[in-house]
């Protein structure tokens, strides 16, 4: 990723930027001539027949300087406006490419930052800042060169303070360039603390941790605005200095070129020129500091934008895919190993489900059941082993094709703000019917409720689903897979916050469904028990496998676990 691809595209309106700016530069050091005729040849002279052709130069200049300015101003932004929209883009479209385990190294505050400061930064740069500090160079540059065809000598006035006011801009700039970058940093801090509380805001009342998390927020808001107030206390410092040592370069250049005039070495009129152009000269050296604090920013802005790009993809798209004409829903794990960060994860997992056939699977916390869906969705490729669709290796499939082949309630619901048909048609928006989406809530037994809702199917739930039960939310989702009908569907742990006599209903529903492969994977054997296979899971590895009836008379894990749940007292198989 390159800079100069977001410019190149705007070359056209570059130099029709760049023209009106010389333009308008010009027509600025043309006002100080007329200024001086008007002095020198009326007011001096006494020729009042040239007064009104010198005034309407001056009208003339001012009227050419506001058009020019007008189209300068209105292209560099509209360069810098549609050079931010598409890097937006781009770099959000590029994060959307990115594998999951990208999103564990970075916050969600963190990239926000990037895709809306950062990226505001350097298309600035690239826009206005970049122009404004090109015409202050050249129009620094032409200005002394007109004040010195006017007096080479009271030229050397400005010129010996001018350093001393761009030191001074330099200085305020680079210490409020250091304050800028930890206000951007706390930015991203604050951003993330707001974003976690807004998003876990049941969680936190549930155990009434609001004054903590309060708190916590006030911590980082306070620092946000210690941050600020020390930016403004350093520009209150400086920027009254600044101010003052541009009318001590102006008086110095009166006082100067008073006594030129009253020696005879320069007119009345040419002091007032010369006063014009002194005039015009501070303000580049008042922005110096600002310009190279904004473009020094645009740069850092732009190393971590490119870092972001830089990112490469675990899971990519194969050279040469193979596109299944039909998927069946064959799903197979032939001795599948997953080590992650030189950790191992899964140990030597291999079965096969048919269509229509459903696998069940369980174990402990951190058995690694959960990751048996990221390895079928390809969110990881397996270290050693492989997984197969209809006997094709995932790494070949399209990425497409093998995630629209597959329905997937994750265990951690997430809901859109949108309404509930909205979030059951997700990713068939335009193709999914009325009917459909009616057919999937009933499948996933929440039609009941959602018929109860204000507006029913088009009720706008909040953000994440706030408003809605555990249990709705699961219903929702899993209403939203069923109605993908897809080869194969995954539910990772997707009925826990439902009753039994809801669950049992949706299993029920689920075994209506002809051809379609399910994997169901659950913590109560209630979830599992009707599977044509169990697989028990312990440390990574197949510890158990069988039907309900094989598993409890091996008298394992599995047993164990269903006295637990059932009782002693049920102690025949069922």
């Amino acid at each position: 990723m390159k800079l100069r691809t977001y410019m190149t595209p705007f070359w056209s309106r570059y130099i029709l930027g760049t023209v009106c700016m010389l333009g308008a530069i010009i027509l600025d050091l043309m006002s100080p001539v007329i200024t001086r005729r008007v002095i020198d040849d009326v007011i001096v002279g006494g020729q009042m027949q040239l007064l009104m052709g010198l005034l309407m130069g001056l009208l003339g200049i001012g009227f050419g300087r506001a058009v020019m300015g007008y189209v300068k101003e209105f292209t560099f932004d509209w360069i810098g406006t549609t050079a931010t929209n598409r890097m937006r883009r781009d770099v959000f479209d590029h994060v959307q490419t990115l594998s999951v385990n990208f999103f564990y190294r970075h916050n969600t505050g963190e990239l926000m930052t990037r895709m809306k400061d950062d990226v505001d930064k350097v298309c600035v740069a690239i826009g206005f800042i970049g122009m404004l500090a090109v015409e202050a160079t050249v129009h620094t540059v032409m200005v002394v060169a007109c004040m010195l065809r006017l007096s080479p000598t009271l030229t050397l006035v400005p010129l010996c303070l001018l350093p001393i006011i761009g030191f001074l801009a330099v200085r305020m700039e680079r210490r409020l360039g250091k304050v800028y970058e930890e206000i951007s940093d706390e930015t991203a801090a604050l951003n993330t603390v707001a974003e976690e509380n807004l998003t876990g805001v049941r969680t936190v009342k549930a155990f009434a941790r609001e004054e903590f998390e309060m708190n916590k927020f006030r911590k980082r808001n306070r620092r946000f605005l210690n941050l600020n107030m020390e930016q403004a206390r350093m520009a209150a410092t400086y920027q009254p200095l600044i101010s003052f040592m541009g009318k001590l370069l102006l008086l110095a250049v009166v006082v100067a070129g008073g006594l030129m005039v009253i020696n005879g070495r320069m007119t009345l009129g040419a002091l007032g020129a010369f006063s014009e152009y002194a005039n015009n000269i501070i303000w580049p050296m008042e922005i110096v500091g600002w310009l190279s604090n904004d473009l020094a920013s645009a740069m850092a802005s732009w190393k971590k934008i490119k870092k972001i790009m830089a990112e490469e993809p675990a899971i990519r798209e194969p050279e040469a895919p193979v596109r299944l004409e039909e998927v069946e829903g064959r799903l197979t794990f032939d001795h599948v190993s997953l080590e992650l960060e030189g950790q191992p994860v899964l140990e030597d997992i291999s079965f096969e489900l048919q269509p229509g056939k459903t696998l069940g699977i369980m174990g402990m916390t951190g058995s690694g059941k959960s990751m048996l869906v990221n390895l079928a969705q390809r969110f990881y490729d397996p270290t050693r082993g492989s997984v197969l669709l209809d006997g094709v290796d995932l790494r070949k499939l399209p990425l497409s094709q093998l995630r629209s082949s597959m329905a997937v309630v994750f265990q951690d619901v997430f809901l859109f703000s949108d309404t509930v048909s909205q979030n059951v048609r997700l990713g068939q928006k335009d193709r999914m019917d009325r009917e459909t989406v009616e057919w999937a809530l009933k499948q996933a037994d929440a039609y009941g409720f959602v018929s109860g809702l204000a507006a029913q199917t088009e009720t706008l739930i909040g953000e994440r689903g706030v408003g809605l039960s555990g249990g709705q939310k699961q219903r929702i989702s899993i209403a939203r897979a069923m109605a993908k009908r897809t080869p194969v569907l995954i539910l990772d742990d997707s009925t826990s916050a439902l009753d039994m006599e809801t669950e049992r209903q949706i299993q029920q529903d689920l075994k209506k469904t002809e051809g379609m492969a399910k994997i169901i994977i659950g913590h109560r054997i209630s979830a599992v028990r009707d599977a044509d296979e169990i697989l028990i899971l312990k440390d990574g590895r197949v510890a158990e496998r069988g039907t309900h009836r094989e598993l409890l008379a091996q008298r394992g894990e599995y047993y164990r676990t269903w006295r637990v749940q059932y009782g002693e007292e049920e102690g025949q198989c069922r």
